[in-house]
């Protein structure tokens, strides 16, 4: 028997070639990629089992354990972005009924909870204002109250523009017998970060913040303690997706197949971490915090005040109150549409009440400062 089908010519759109604006990225991200970056991008995929390509796997464990100052083995780019990440952390070391405690002062804490209970975690949580953080003090006294399997903190929160101090708080983990995981999407490649010195057990990021590599990798590492976590684990990790014990045997030795890795996001992520070692991550982390420095007074001279106390104020990402009688997201639009330059306004409990400013990576330069004060001046105060 025979059949016969007419095409559907309903959907058949005829597009012109892709053409997108050049902007200035200057919100909590993505940020713009690095010319070598998307150069590197560019080049023609290979299979994810060539002998080149697991060489490039090798440089990019190595690249990524400099940069967030680790020894850890089970070093990877999760194939996905940085909340891929926040849900390979998670699932990897959650198993059913276990205590998780969350430090939630900000939009991503808020995330972490949910995520954490979609692994059937008993989730307890300790809270603090947006943008203000959590004493060690305060973080013993949770740990003590809620005797937590895995303790989480975001360092870097994207919606406040808050760094969390993390000294003291992995010893406080071990003493007692909880991992500690902590989300470094804003952090990792512009911030001080020293994994292995805090005793970090679990830590996991994205490429198109402070990396200046376009979105879809997401940076997760694994300690000794999290590793037997996972070998001693009495389910399966139930994202077969994100099972580190699958995933691992394709970055480890054996080269186990698992995904077909994004290839071409490799070689953009590779370049974005030579890029880095070139620097120097000692020199990486003083840039940052010197060009934030000339925001921050650009910003005051235009008598705008910042959300954050300049003690715990990200070097990658400034959030700065809208003043009285402002429209916000008239200025968000007016940036855009007249000087291309992108910012965004808060989320949750900081909508509309504050811009959120990045500075990351490559856009961590003096002439984008200068760029948006100007901008920002000229919208203001009409000059």
């Amino acid at each position: 028997m025979s059949y016969t089908y007419t095409i559907n010519e309903a959907h058949r759109l005829m597009t012109t070639q892709l053409d997108v604006p050049n902007r200035l990225l200057l919100g909590p991200g993505p940020s713009n990629a690095h010319p070598r970056v998307l150069q590197a991008m560019s080049l023609p995929p290979i299979g994810h089992l060539d002998p080149r390509f697991i060489h490039l796997m090798n440089e990019i464990q190595e690249l990524l354990r400099y940069a967030w100052q680790t020894e850890n083995s089970l070093t990877i780019p999760v194939s996905g972005t940085g909340s891929a990440g926040m849900e390979a952390a998670l699932a990897n070391v959650i198993e059913p009924g276990d205590v998780v405690l969350i430090g939630i002062n900000g939009y991503f804490g808020l995330r972490l909870a949910d995520m954490a209970g979609r692994y059937g975690a008993d989730v307890r949580i300790i809270q603090k204002p947006w943008g203000q953080i959590f004493s060690l003090a305060e973080l013993e006294a949770a740990v003590a109250e809620h005797k937590p399997a895995v303790l989480a903190l975001v360092h870097a929160e994207t919606s406040t523009g808050a760094r969390q101090p993390l000294e003291g708080v992995g010893e406080l983990c071990r003493a007692n017998h909880c991992l500690f995981l902590i989300d470094t999407v804003t952090s990792l490649g512009g911030v001080p970060l020293f994994l292995d010195e805090w005793q970090v057990d679990v830590a996991y990021s994205g490429t198109q913040k402070c990396l200046s590599c376009p979105p879809g990798l997401a940076p997760l590492t694994l300690g000794e303690r999290a590793v037997q976590k996972l070998k001693n684990r009495r389910h399966k990790v139930a994202n077969w997706y994100l099972d580190m014990s699958l995933i691992s045997n394709y970055w480890g030795d054996s080269r186990t197949y698992h995904h077909t890795a994004p290839i071409n996001m490799n070689y953009g992520l590779r370049e974005a971490l030579r890029l880095v070692a070139e620097e120097g991550m000692a020199e990486r982390w003083a840039r940052h915090q010197a060009i934030v420095e000339l925001l921050w007074q650009g910003l005051a001279e235009l008598g705008l005040h910042c959300h954050v106390e300049p003690e715990y104020r990200l070097p990658s990402l400034t959030t700065v109150r809208i003043p009285d009688g402002v429209d916000g997201k008239a200025v968000v639009g007016r940036l855009l549409n007249e000087f291309n330059i992108e910012i965004a306004g808060g989320l949750g409990e900081l909508a509309g009440k504050v811009w959120r400013i990045g500075l990351m990576g490559y856009n961590s330069r003096p002439e984008n400062v200068y760029r948006l004060l100007d901008g920002l001046k000229r919208i203001l105060l009409g000059s």
